[in-house]
């Protein structure tokens, strides 16, 4: 009997093998776990065109998004006020200021360190 089922269209048809022993594969998961990544077809075919992968795991990131959230914490609570009494406070003003300062000179500070890995 025929199988009537439709072909399934792959984004990517063309497979390619290779054979490695236990501790080549060991390897290979260790780098993946490092990375943070389970698909093994995805990270093999990101290593053999690229040759390498960048992971960022950047403390700096995690700042400046911390500050980023305050500052969105911030505008809500002078929204909140704005609309119960009709104030804002220029204290409240300055320290969003002050973070987006933080911040600016931060992703400077990012942005030249990843200059010099080109």
């Amino acid at each position: 009997m025929a199988d009537k089922r439709k072909p399934s269209i792959r984004q990517r048809p063309i497979q390619v093998k290779f054979f490695v022993d236990e501790k080549e594969l060991d390897l290979i998961k260790q780098k993946m776990a490092q990375m943070g990544t389970e698909n093994m077809s995805a990270y093999l075919r990101k290593m053999a065109i690229d040759g390498y992968v960048v992971n960022l795991d950047m403390p700096e990131l995690r700042e400046l998004t911390s500050k980023m959230k305050r500052i969105s914490n911030s505008e809500n609570q002078i929204a909140k006020q704005l609309n119960t009494t009709g104030n804002i406070y220029e204290a409240d003003i300055e320290e969003i200021k002050k973070n987006q300062e933080e911040i600016y000179e931060g992703i400077k500070k990012i942005l030249l360190s990843l200059s010099h890995l080109k």
